[in-house]
């Protein structure tokens, strides 16, 4: 079951995406050579409290941190850690929650650490980053989930890879609905798997967190020993967006964009919904 949501509820998870929002702006700012990855995520906590959100990561499955800090070879769910020091050319990963009167953000981004970054690894997260903002323009009523998981894959198959090859898009996570829980029907490829059928329609109140993980290599992963820690197999960086998107009456609403999505969007020749708290 997919749950849809009323304006007076997207407008509480805009609340919480405002949360998320501002964690990704601390912690990029945090994100230097010489700071640990547990150093980021008590950057995160003490934005939470500031703002009266609670994490929606802490706890959860276990989960032992506030935010998941993915370094390099780590597409996801990395665990911050004190011995992790982040060095001059490093990629990494922040993603990361907020919980406002029981309504969900979830949002990532990919950060390069100091300077000396390849072009092949800042075209790996442009590429990323613009896929998900396709699956984003993809959010239209009348159009079904496999929309936007085509509208990701075919951003991302278009792209030429630097040194030739293609890129891998990560196949064991994706995106998701959001709402009262981080983690919410339906599951979001991204990629297109005609196995799966077209999914549900598109209609206002439908939300979605939209995350493309891309690798240099390999669309393969494996879990380590900790149970969390997910990177390639063969070793290549990877990159991770996302954003949790609203569908409303108006247009899609991107809750965890601090500007909701507008200026990019107005890019791509759409116009965003209205933001419900300006």
């Amino acid at each position: 079951m997919v749950q849809i949501k009323n304006p007076e509820q997207i407008a509480k998870m805009r609340e919480a995406g405002l949360v998320v929002a501002a964690i990704h702006a601390a912690t990029r700012e945090a994100a230097v050579p010489g700071a640990t990855t547990k150093d980021l995520d008590q950057v995160a906590r003490k934005v939470l409290a500031e703002h009266g959100a609670k994490p929606n990561f802490l706890g959860y499955g276990g989960f032992p941190a506030t935010i998941c800090t993915s370094v390099n070879e780590v597409v996801v769910h990395g665990i911050p850690s004190d011995d992790v020091v982040l060095k001059d050319g490093d990629v990494i990963s922040i993603d990361c929650g907020a919980i406002i009167d029981g309504w969900h953000g979830d949002a990532a981004y990919t950060a390069f650490v100091g300077s000396g970054h390849s072009p092949e690894l800042i075209e790996l997260s442009r590429v990323t980053e613009e896929s998900m903002w396709a699956g984003i323009a993809a959010m239209k009523q009348g159009n079904r989930l496999v929309d936007v998981s085509r509208a990701i894959e075919t951003y991302i198959r278009r792209q030429p890879k630097p040194g030739g090859g293609k890129y891998g898009i990560i196949e064991d996570y994706g995106g998701h609905g959001i709402g009262t829980e981080m983690h919410m029907d339906p599951h979001l490829l991204n990629y297109v798997d005609r196995k799966r059928g077209k999914g549900p329609k598109l209609v206002p109140g439908f939300c979605l967190a939209i995350e493309p993980m891309v690798s240099l290599g390999t669309p393969r992963t494996e879990v380590l020993s900790d149970d969390w820690t997910v990177i390639t197999t063969d070793g290549t960086w990877s990159s991770h967006w996302e954003h949790s998107v609203a569908l409303t009456e108006q247009g899609p609403l991107v809750l965890t964009a601090p500007d909701g999505g507008r200026a990019k969007l107005a890019e791509l020749g759409i116009t965003a919904a209205p933001d419900p708290l300006a």
